[in-house]
């Protein structure tokens, strides 16, 4: 175990100097644009709710920030509103290990270095990294793996910047249409990229993506633009029609209380299809293109987190 913490912590620092690196080049970057006046304008925010199901609720109390092995955050600064999903890879659970503490570790952290001095509000990815450092540092290892996807809305360029790993995701929707989606990283079928701390012995036989392999992406936001950031038991059990049907309703909507009865909505219509083994899922799908005969929904923990741009 102590050999576990030492290579953990040696992992990390080496992490956590490379983004350094890259958070001090952005910062100086900001500095040297400080001086520039702009002229005032009304500035984005989002008007964001959260929803979600275990997958076992005999098994799972509720937590806040928690859906079973499945955790999430909102944060808010002057500068930026952010969110985030991470789902514990539940294989651990074989080893005695609870894939939620992994998951739940990482979004605890990047809701609080969001608060941080050091936050910056360009790069999403450096959230996913020093979180990930930190959890490697603890002296009580915390076992596991988690997919995590950050999306952070920088107030002051009305511009989003994400970053992804695994088989989390978002889309953004606009007058009706996705305007911008993630893409699944998968090593192969069922099989996501992840952030792993595996138990001593298992090291060579543990899939582990470090933060950088995460995908990135920046994008202008709208007035009324709909995003949708969630876990894979809602992208493998809603096709993408049926998904983006519900979004278009709330596209402009302020009303926290509507925009939570649609994302009540979407959770509930993910739940009912993962336990319909009769339903062509769009994880059925992905499983026949892969030669592998299935059909039915996904049992899987669901987290929903929908948010609207408001000016």
């Amino acid at each position: 175990m102590h050999s576990l913490n030492w290579t953990s912590r040696l992992i990390s620092r080496a992490l956590r100097s490379s983004f350094s690196t890259l958070l001090d080049s952005a910062s100086g970057a900001t500095t040297k644009g400080a001086a520039k006046t702009t002229p005032i304008r009304s500035r984005p925010r989002f008007v964001s709710v959260v929803c979600g199901f275990a997958k076992d609720n005999l098994r799972h109390k509720y937590k806040p920030g928690k859906y079973g092995e499945d955790s999430w955050f909102k944060a808010s600064t002057e500068s930026a509103d952010v969110m985030g999903v991470a789902d514990g890879v539940g294989g651990w659970r074989s080893y005695g290990i609870d894939p939620g503490e992994f998951s739940s570790f990482l979004m605890r952290t990047c809701e609080r270095l969001v608060r941080c001095t050091h936050f910056n509000p360009q790069r999403p990815v450096n959230l996913l990294a020093y979180s990930y450092c930190e959890l490697m540092e603890q002296k009580k290892p915390i076992l596991g793996s988690s997919t995590a996807c950050v999306l952070i809305l920088n107030r002051e360029t009305s511009t989003v910047h994400t970053a992804n790993i695994g088989d989390s995701g978002f889309m953004v929707v606009r007058e009706g249409e996705i305007v911008h989606k993630s893409e699944e990283q998968q090593h192969y079928f069922n099989t996501p990229f992840q952030l792993s701390l595996p138990p001593p012995g298992h090291g060579p036989n543990v899939l582990s993506d470090s933060p950088e392999s995460a995908d990135t992406m920046s994008f202008p936001v709208q007035e009324g633009d709909v995003i949708l950031i969630a876990t894979d038991g809602v992208f493998d059990n809603v096709p993408e029609e049926l998904m983006l049907q519900v979004l278009r309703d709330v596209e402009g909507e302020r009303d926290p209380v509507k925009l939570q009865m649609t994302a009540n909505t979407l959770a509930l219509m993910a739940r009912t299809l993962s336990q319909n083994s009769d339903f062509l899922s769009p994880f059925a799908i992905s499983a026949r293109r892969n030669n592998i005969q299935a059909r039915g929904g996904k049992p899987d923990d669901i987290t929903v987190v929908l948010a609207t741009v408001a000016m």
